[in-house]
Protein backbone atom coordinates (compact mmCIF):
# COMPACT_ATOMS: atom_id res chain seq x y z
CA UNK A 1 0.00 0.00 0.00
CA UNK A 2 1.10 3.56 -1.22
CA UNK A 3 1.81 6.13 2.02
CA UNK A 4 1.31 9.30 1.98
CA UNK A 5 4.02 11.29 1.26
CA UNK A 6 3.88 13.10 4.27
CA UNK A 7 4.65 9.56 5.81
CA UNK A 8 7.67 8.77 3.19
CA UNK A 9 9.36 11.99 4.17
CA UNK A 10 9.07 11.14 7.96
CA UNK A 11 10.34 7.59 7.17
CA UNK A 12 13.54 9.18 5.02
CA UNK A 13 13.79 12.05 8.24
CA UNK A 14 14.44 8.41 10.66
CA UNK A 15 16.74 6.72 8.25
CA UNK A 16 18.89 9.68 7.10
CA UNK A 17 18.68 12.37 10.04
CA UNK A 18 17.97 10.12 12.95
CA UNK A 19 19.50 6.73 11.54
CA UNK A 20 17.12 4.46 12.76
CA UNK A 21 17.77 0.38 12.07
CA UNK A 22 16.66 -0.90 9.17
CA UNK A 23 14.46 -3.29 11.35
CA UNK A 24 12.83 -0.33 13.08
CA UNK A 25 11.90 1.09 9.87
CA UNK A 26 9.86 -1.28 8.21
CA UNK A 27 8.02 -1.71 11.66
CA UNK A 28 7.20 1.87 11.72
CA UNK A 29 6.17 1.73 7.84
CA UNK A 30 3.65 -0.87 8.74
CA UNK A 31 2.13 1.18 11.61
CA UNK A 32 1.47 4.11 9.16
CA UNK A 33 0.23 1.44 6.93
CA UNK A 34 -2.23 0.13 8.70
CA UNK A 35 -3.55 3.71 10.07
CA UNK A 36 -3.87 4.26 6.05
CA UNK A 37 -5.97 0.93 5.76
CA UNK A 38 -7.93 2.31 8.62
CA UNK A 39 -8.86 5.15 7.61
CA UNK A 40 -11.18 3.81 4.55
CA UNK A 41 -12.39 6.57 2.14
CA UNK A 42 -11.01 9.18 4.37
CA UNK A 43 -7.62 10.80 2.15
CA UNK A 44 -5.67 12.70 4.05
CA UNK A 45 -4.11 11.49 7.11
CA UNK A 46 -3.26 14.45 8.58
CA UNK A 47 -6.99 15.41 8.40
CA UNK A 48 -7.54 12.93 11.77
CA UNK A 49 -8.65 13.91 15.10
CA UNK A 50 -7.90 12.83 18.41
CA UNK A 51 -10.80 11.05 18.87
CA UNK A 52 -10.08 9.06 15.49
CA UNK A 53 -6.76 8.07 16.57
CA UNK A 54 -7.83 7.15 19.62
CA UNK A 55 -10.38 4.50 17.91
CA UNK A 56 -7.59 3.10 15.89
CA UNK A 57 -5.56 2.56 18.82
CA UNK A 58 -8.59 0.62 20.09
CA UNK A 59 -8.83 -1.26 16.69
CA UNK A 60 -4.93 -2.21 17.08
CA UNK A 61 -5.93 -3.80 20.17
CA UNK A 62 -9.10 -5.17 18.59
CA UNK A 63 -7.02 -6.94 15.99
CA UNK A 64 -5.01 -9.13 18.68
CA UNK A 65 -2.00 -6.82 18.92
CA UNK A 66 0.18 -7.57 21.95
CA UNK A 67 0.54 -4.14 23.87
CA UNK A 68 4.35 -3.74 23.12
CA UNK A 69 3.07 -3.92 19.27
CA UNK A 70 0.06 -1.24 19.88
CA UNK A 71 3.02 0.75 21.49
CA UNK A 72 5.12 0.60 19.42
CA UNK A 73 2.58 1.82 16.41
CA UNK A 74 1.47 4.91 19.55
CA UNK A 75 5.41 5.98 19.60
CA UNK A 76 5.36 5.53 15.55
CA UNK A 77 2.06 7.54 15.01
CA UNK A 78 3.35 10.33 17.94
CA UNK A 79 6.65 10.84 16.31
CA UNK A 80 5.11 11.28 12.60
CA UNK A 81 2.87 14.24 13.66
CA UNK A 82 5.33 15.92 15.63
CA UNK A 83 6.94 15.89 12.63
CA UNK A 84 4.32 17.52 10.44
CA UNK A 85 3.62 20.08 13.05
CA UNK A 86 7.65 20.90 13.07
CA UNK A 87 7.51 20.82 9.20
CA UNK A 88 4.50 23.67 9.35
CA UNK A 89 1.95 20.93 8.00
CA UNK A 90 -0.26 20.71 10.65
CA UNK A 91 -0.95 23.61 13.21
CA UNK A 92 -1.19 21.17 16.43
CA UNK A 93 -0.68 17.46 17.48
CA UNK A 94 -3.23 15.19 18.00
CA UNK A 95 -1.76 12.92 19.21
CA UNK A 96 -0.52 14.80 22.22
CA UNK A 97 -2.68 13.70 25.33
CA UNK A 98 -2.52 9.81 23.65
CA UNK A 99 -0.73 7.27 25.95
CA UNK A 100 0.44 3.79 24.75
CA UNK A 101 -1.20 0.94 26.76
CA UNK A 102 1.18 -0.25 29.29
CA UNK A 103 3.59 -3.12 28.56
CA UNK A 104 5.12 -4.99 30.99
CA UNK A 105 8.64 -6.40 30.67
CA UNK A 106 8.97 -10.08 30.71
CA UNK A 107 12.27 -10.28 32.50
CA UNK A 108 14.87 -11.96 30.49
CA UNK A 109 15.85 -15.69 29.90
CA UNK A 110 19.48 -16.71 30.47
CA UNK A 111 21.56 -20.06 31.16
CA UNK A 112 23.91 -20.76 34.33
CA UNK A 113 27.40 -20.73 34.44
CA UNK A 114 27.30 -24.87 34.17
CA UNK A 115 24.73 -24.52 31.08
CA UNK A 116 27.07 -21.78 29.40
CA UNK A 117 30.26 -24.47 30.08
CA UNK A 118 28.04 -27.01 28.25
CA UNK A 119 27.30 -25.30 25.23
CA UNK A 120 30.80 -23.60 24.44
CA UNK A 121 32.01 -27.38 24.98
CA UNK A 122 29.40 -28.93 22.62
CA UNK A 123 30.95 -27.97 19.06
CA UNK A 124 33.34 -31.05 17.85
CA UNK A 125 36.64 -28.62 17.21
CA UNK A 126 38.46 -31.55 15.68
CA UNK A 127 36.06 -30.14 12.28
CA UNK A 128 36.29 -26.85 10.49
CA UNK A 129 32.55 -26.35 11.52
CA UNK A 130 32.86 -26.91 14.57
CA UNK A 131 35.89 -24.67 15.32
CA UNK A 132 34.24 -21.80 13.37
CA UNK A 133 31.04 -22.58 15.89
CA UNK A 134 33.24 -22.55 18.95
CA UNK A 135 34.24 -19.41 17.61
CA UNK A 136 31.37 -17.92 17.58
CA UNK A 137 29.64 -19.07 21.01
CA UNK A 138 32.83 -17.58 22.65
CA UNK A 139 32.85 -14.58 21.13
CA UNK A 140 28.61 -14.24 21.65
CA UNK A 141 29.04 -15.25 25.74
CA UNK A 142 32.15 -12.97 25.73
CA UNK A 143 30.59 -10.42 24.28
CA UNK A 144 26.77 -10.01 24.72
CA UNK A 145 26.73 -8.45 20.66
CA UNK A 146 23.43 -9.09 19.04
CA UNK A 147 22.94 -11.13 16.12
CA UNK A 148 23.11 -8.56 13.73
CA UNK A 149 26.58 -6.67 15.59
CA UNK A 150 27.98 -10.62 15.38
CA UNK A 151 27.10 -11.58 11.64
CA UNK A 152 28.21 -7.91 10.60
CA UNK A 153 31.97 -8.17 12.06
CA UNK A 154 35.23 -7.79 10.43
CA UNK A 155 38.59 -8.76 10.93
CA UNK A 156 39.75 -5.94 11.65
CA UNK A 157 36.89 -4.97 14.20
CA UNK A 158 38.78 -7.47 16.35
CA UNK A 159 42.26 -6.02 17.90
CA UNK A 160 43.13 -9.87 19.42
CA UNK A 161 46.10 -8.14 21.01
CA UNK A 162 44.27 -5.38 23.20
CA UNK A 163 41.33 -7.96 23.22
CA UNK A 164 38.60 -5.45 21.92
CA UNK A 165 35.75 -5.65 19.83
CA UNK A 166 34.65 -2.71 17.47
CA UNK A 167 31.09 -3.02 16.43
CA UNK A 168 27.42 -1.49 15.38
CA UNK A 169 24.72 -1.22 16.65
CA UNK A 170 21.55 -0.01 16.50
CA UNK A 171 21.43 3.49 14.19
CA UNK A 172 25.09 2.40 13.29
CA UNK A 173 26.58 3.62 16.43
CA UNK A 174 29.99 2.43 17.08
CA UNK A 175 30.89 1.07 20.88
CA UNK A 176 34.01 -0.84 22.00
CA UNK A 177 33.57 -4.16 24.22
CA UNK A 178 36.36 -6.15 25.94
CA UNK A 179 37.43 -9.55 24.55
CA UNK A 180 37.92 -12.01 26.73
CA UNK A 181 41.34 -14.32 26.43
CA UNK A 182 39.27 -17.70 25.83
CA UNK A 183 37.28 -16.03 23.46
CA UNK A 184 40.34 -14.26 21.66
CA UNK A 185 42.54 -18.03 21.45
CA UNK A 186 39.21 -19.45 19.69
CA UNK A 187 39.20 -16.75 17.53
CA UNK A 188 42.89 -16.89 16.46
CA UNK A 189 42.36 -20.99 15.44
CA UNK A 190 39.26 -19.92 13.90
CA UNK A 191 40.86 -17.31 11.69
CA UNK A 192 44.19 -19.55 11.31
CA UNK A 193 42.95 -22.71 10.71
CA UNK A 194 39.44 -22.66 8.95
CA UNK A 195 38.77 -18.99 7.64
CA UNK A 196 40.83 -19.33 4.58
CA UNK A 197 40.04 -22.51 3.62
CA UNK A 198 36.20 -21.44 3.51
CA UNK A 199 36.79 -18.59 1.86
CA UNK A 200 38.53 -19.89 -0.87
CA UNK A 201 40.50 -16.92 -2.22
CA UNK A 202 37.23 -14.81 -2.31
CA UNK A 203 37.64 -11.51 -1.00
CA UNK A 204 34.76 -11.69 1.72
CA UNK A 205 35.11 -9.10 4.48
CA UNK A 206 32.85 -10.73 6.93
CA UNK A 207 35.04 -12.63 10.00
CA UNK A 208 32.09 -15.56 10.59
CA UNK A 209 31.48 -17.51 6.69
CA UNK A 210 28.93 -20.14 6.60
CA UNK A 211 29.94 -23.24 4.83
CA UNK A 212 29.66 -21.83 1.35
CA UNK A 213 32.35 -18.75 2.76
CA UNK A 214 29.98 -16.30 2.17
CA UNK A 215 28.14 -13.99 4.86
CA UNK A 216 26.63 -15.85 7.68
CA UNK A 217 22.93 -15.29 7.89
CA UNK A 218 20.65 -14.29 11.24
CA UNK A 219 19.11 -17.70 10.31
CA UNK A 220 21.95 -19.64 9.94
CA UNK A 221 23.85 -18.41 13.35
CA UNK A 222 19.91 -19.49 14.96
CA UNK A 223 20.37 -22.59 13.39
CA UNK A 224 24.21 -23.43 15.26
CA UNK A 225 22.85 -21.45 18.10
CA UNK A 226 20.26 -24.17 18.60
CA UNK A 227 21.74 -27.36 17.13
CA UNK A 228 24.48 -26.88 19.93
CA UNK A 229 22.30 -26.25 22.76
CA UNK A 230 20.44 -29.43 21.97
CA UNK A 231 24.06 -31.15 21.91
CA UNK A 232 24.90 -29.63 25.42
CA UNK A 233 21.26 -30.57 26.56
CA UNK A 234 20.27 -27.29 27.48
CA UNK A 235 15.95 -28.09 28.23
CA UNK A 236 14.66 -24.85 26.73
CA UNK A 237 14.05 -22.67 23.34
CA UNK A 238 17.85 -21.13 22.85
CA UNK A 239 17.98 -18.11 20.74
CA UNK A 240 21.16 -16.17 19.90
CA UNK A 241 19.67 -13.23 22.36
CA UNK A 242 19.35 -16.17 25.59
CA UNK A 243 23.30 -15.70 25.09
CA UNK A 244 23.30 -11.92 25.61
CA UNK A 245 21.25 -11.90 28.51
CA UNK A 246 23.32 -14.27 30.00
CA UNK A 247 26.26 -12.30 29.76
CA UNK A 248 24.81 -9.00 31.19
CA UNK A 249 23.28 -11.15 34.00
CA UNK A 250 26.46 -13.24 35.00
CA UNK A 251 28.32 -9.75 34.87
CA UNK A 252 26.06 -7.92 37.20
CA UNK A 253 26.31 -10.59 39.67
CA UNK A 254 29.60 -10.97 39.81
CA UNK A 255 29.50 -6.75 40.81
CA UNK A 256 29.77 -5.39 37.23
CA UNK A 257 28.63 -1.56 37.09
CA UNK A 258 25.44 -0.59 35.66
CA UNK A 259 26.86 2.31 33.56
CA UNK A 260 29.33 -0.15 32.43
CA UNK A 261 26.92 -2.90 31.50
CA UNK A 262 25.04 -0.22 29.23
CA UNK A 263 28.10 0.76 27.61
CA UNK A 264 29.10 -2.60 26.67
CA UNK A 265 25.30 -4.01 25.53
CA UNK A 266 25.01 -0.48 23.70
CA UNK A 267 22.10 0.61 25.50
CA UNK A 268 20.37 4.61 24.58
CA UNK A 269 18.64 4.14 27.69
CA UNK A 270 19.76 2.94 31.35
CA UNK A 271 16.91 1.76 31.87
CA UNK A 272 17.22 -0.65 29.49
CA UNK A 273 19.48 -2.24 31.59
CA UNK A 274 18.11 -2.00 34.55
CA UNK A 275 16.34 -5.07 33.94
CA UNK A 276 19.22 -7.39 34.49
CA UNK A 277 18.84 -5.85 38.13
CA UNK A 278 15.39 -7.07 38.64
CA UNK A 279 17.06 -10.70 37.30
CA UNK A 280 19.50 -10.72 39.95
CA UNK A 281 17.01 -9.69 42.68
CA UNK A 282 14.88 -12.55 41.56
CA UNK A 283 17.39 -14.69 41.92
CA UNK A 284 18.81 -13.66 45.45
CA UNK A 285 15.13 -14.31 46.09
CA UNK A 286 15.69 -17.47 45.02
CA UNK A 287 18.44 -18.34 46.89
CA UNK A 288 17.21 -17.40 50.10
CA UNK A 289 14.32 -19.19 50.17
CA UNK A 290 16.13 -22.29 49.38
CA UNK A 291 18.76 -22.38 52.03
CA UNK A 292 17.52 -20.11 54.96
CA UNK A 293 16.68 -21.77 57.58
CA UNK A 294 13.63 -19.73 58.57
CA UNK A 295 12.36 -18.58 54.95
Amino acid sequence: MLLPRIAEEYLDHLRVERGLSPNTLVAYRQDLVRLVAWMGARTDVLVLTQGDLSEFIVALRGEGLSPRSVARAVHALRGFFRFAVREGRLGADPMENLRAPRVFRALPRYLSAGQVDALLAAPDTATPLGLRDRAILEVMYATGLRVSELIGLKPADLDLELGLVTCFGKGRKERLVPLGQAARRWVVRYRDEVRPALARGRPEERLFLNHRGGTLSRMGLWTIVRRHAVTAGVQRVLTPHVLRHSFATHLLERGADLRALQAMLGHADISTTQIYTHVSRERLRRVYDQFHPRA
